[in-house]
This record gives C-alpha cells, sequence and structure tokens, in this order.
C-alpha cells in the first residue's frame, strides 16, 4: 500500500557506552570492529532501517580523532588510546552507512563527563583533568556545569569540530542535560547560580543555560553546514498536567524535561532551534502513568511543525506482563502511525533488534517495513 512506501523515519539506536550495542565488550581490534559493524548495518537494512543514530561523545570522549578530546575507552580499552591497526571509525560508520543509503545521526552526550568517577578509565588530557573547575560530581557520575560560561564555548567547539569534518546528516543529542534527579540529592551548582543567576529563580535559569546550549549550537551547526539537521531525544514526558494545565501532559508524578531536566524542549522547537524530536516514549499501552498513546497525541499536537520520530523501547520485552504480549509494539507502530504529525520512529536499542525480541525484527522485515522507504525531507532546509 502507499501508506507505507511514503518517506518514513525508521531509525535505530547504536549506544556505544559501555559497549551496549557495539563495538561488543572486550573487542579492540579495528578489523573485527569494522567486520562487527558492517554486519550490523546489514542486518538492519535487511529490516527496512533507513537511519543509524550512532553515540560518537559518550562521555565527553571520542570515536574519532579529536584535538578536544581523547579516544574513548569503549573503544580501545583505555581512554586516550588510538585504535590498532589505526582508522578513523567515525569516518568508515558513515561511509558504510551512506553506502546502503541510511542517514547517519551523530549521537553526542553534550553534558556527561565521566560514566562512573570510581571506575571509568580517565586519560590525563581529558578535560575533566585540564579544567576541573567546570565539572561538578552527582551520583557517581561527573557533569560539566552547565552554567559555566566557558563550558559552553568548549561543547560549541566539539560538536563544529565534527559537523565542520565529517559528512553527517545529522547532530543528535539525547535525554541527558541536567542530570536526573536523585532523591534527596541536590544538583551541586550554587556558586555559578550566585555568580550568573541576576535574580532569577534558580529553576528558571537553569532552564535558560540549556536553552542558550540549544541555540548557540542550532546557529553553529547550520553556518558550518546548512543542512546538517539538529536534533533532540527528549525523555518522554515533557511537563505534567498539575504543573501546566494548559499545555502538560495527562501524566502524573512523573519526571519531566521542563521541571527535571530543565530542558524546555518546545520552545526550541518554536523557535526552530532544532530540526526534529524524538521522544523516549518507552512506556506501554497499558501503562498507568505515562501511557504510550496519551504521550503519542501529545507529541502530535506539539511539535510546532518540526518533524516528531517516536523513540521506541524494544529493549523492555518481556520486562512484564504488557511487554511479554508481541502484539504490543505492532500496536505502538500502527498507533504512531496514524497521526498526521509524526513522520517515523527510532528503536532503542540495536541489540534488542538484533536479538529479535518477540520476533519483532521479523516482523519490521515481512510487515511494517517490507515496503522500502526514504528518510522524510524537511521542507524548511534547502
Amino acid at each position: 500500500s502507499t501508506a507505507q512506501t511514503k518517506p518514513e523515519f525508521r531509525g535505530v539506536w547504536i549506544a556505544t557506552v559501555d559497549n551496549i550495542d557495539w563495538p561488543s565488550k572486550g573487542n579492540y581490534n579495528s578489523d573485527s570492529q569494522k567486520v562487527e559493524f558492517i554486519k550490523l548495518l546489514d542486518f538492519h537494512q535487511r529490516n527496512g532501517i533507513n537511519a543509524v543514530i550512532v553515540q560518537i561523545r559518550p562521555a565527553t570522549d571520542a570515536f574519532y580523532p579529536s584535538q578536544y578530546e581523547p579516544w574513548s575507552q569503549w573503544l580501545t580499552g583505555v581512554q586516550g588510546q588510538p585504535p590498532v591497526p589505526y582508522y578513523d571509525p567515525l569516518e568508515f560508520m558513515i561511509t558504510e552507512s551512506h553506502k546502503r543509503k541510511m542517514a547517519f545521526h551523530a549521537w553526542m552526550n553534550p553534558y556527561r563527563a565521566q560514566f562512573n568517577t570510581n571506575t571509568s578509565s580517565i586519560s590525563a588530557t581529558h578535560i575533566t583533568r585540564l579544567h576541573p573547575e567546570w565539572f561538578v560530581n552527582y551520583g557517581e557520575k561527573m557533569y560539566f556545569n552547565p552554567g559555566n560560561k566557558e563550558v559552553l564555548q568548549y561543547v560549541k567547539n566539539v560538536v563544529k569540530d565534527v559537523v565542520s569534518r565529517y559528512d553527517i546528516d545529522a547532530i543528535h543529542f539525547d535525554d541527558y542535560f541536567y542530570p536526573y534527579r536523585i532523591a534527596g540529592k541536590e544538583f551541586p551548582d550554587d556558586d555559578t547560580y550566585l555568580q550568573y543567576g541576576k535574580g532569577m529563580r534558580k529553576d528558571d535559569w537553569r532552564r535558560s543555560n540549556t536553552d542558550s546550549i540549544i541555540a548557540i549550537l542550532s546557529r553553529t551547526i547550520k553556518k558550518e553546514k546548512k543542512n546538517c539537521i539538529f536534533g533532540i531525544s527528549p525523555f518522554g514526558v515533557w511537563r505534567n498536567a498539575d504543573k501546566d494545565p494548559v499545555n502538560g501532559s495527562n501524566t502524573n508524578r512523573a519526571q519531566s524535561n521542563y521541571d527535571d531536566l530543565y530542558a524546555n524542549i518546545l520552545l526550541w522547537l518554536k523557535k526552530g532551534w532544532i530540526d526534529y524530536v524524538a521522544p523516549q516514549i518507552y512506556w506501554e499501552i497499558e501503562h498507568k502513568i505515562a501511557p504510550y498513546e496519551v504521550l503519542v497525541n501529545w507529541w502530535n499536537t506539539h511539535c510546532y511543525g518540526k518533524h516528531c520520530y517516536i523513540g521506541l523501547g524494544i529493549y523492555k520485552a518481556n520486562t512484564n506482563a504488557s511487554w511479554k504480549d508481541v502484539t504490543q509494539i505492532p500496536r505502538q507502530i500502527e498507533i504512531l502511525r496514524s497521526k498526521a504529525n509524526i513522520q517515523g520512529m527510532v528503536f532503542y536499542s540495536s541489540k534488542s533488534l538484533e536479538n529479535n525480541l518477540n520476533g519483532w525484527s521479523d516482523l519490521l522485515k515481512l510487515k511494517y517495513f517490507k515496503e522500502p522507504a526514504s528518510v522524510p525531507a524537511m521542507s524548511w532546509l534547502k
């Protein structure tokens, strides 16, 4: 049917942090990493996937040669150690993806600096060593302090470097801006707030810091390459209705982008700073607090003319009764396809598809993605 062949974003997240999807743990040989990545791409191509979102900067480190950041420990085993035999994984992955007519979105974590302060491999040249005053510890992780002005400049340089040197189709950020709240622990940014807060409420000040980085990066990306897309994959709940009866979603007590992660996604869409949003709606249709369809409907009416792709949590397969139901993902796909302003979907993550959990990969190949589709074009890009 024509409905299935119209352009549709069919993406998959490929997480490198902690070797979730690629390269597999302990595989530090460049040649076998390449073989593994090609196999992964071929698999997704057979299933009809047309875009890969690959994590190239999981924790202020790099899956490419960078003048700013060391080689990732998840690529070579030790942070700062180059690949052996030498290659540029980013260049390689882009080339192989484009050979297969797949879009390549370079996924970066803006603010996560150390994945685990107890166990992470940290090189002598890592920015946390060079500029310790830019960072704060929260939980067992280390983060850039988003209120620090020098941090903005630094992150901008990192992004600009990638956009200028590589043939990527997009820069992609996930849901980690200010970190998820840890009960009873306040994010330690008092000093910076006193310095820069200028009489704003702390919440508003934090949101303005996140707005600043998005606005700056948006301008930087488009100036460097006018057709390079900028996309964000936020947590599935923007704001609860009890806090915002007009714009909030009917989801009570959920953490939210606006009030917990200080990410005012709707502003970014309205201002045209971002080109797409890929909300992570990783909950089942029957979920008590954040039911899938309620949120898909909500995003469908809150994307302000930009693209919206729904993030699907196939990794949840078999975690409870709803996720043991093999019709869960098919029903989720049918729902998102029935919405006028939703142009596709992204699966988290590659491994779950490769393992064909609940037979869902087969279903994509045999039914939902049986007819190939191209990635939808963005009318506002030339």
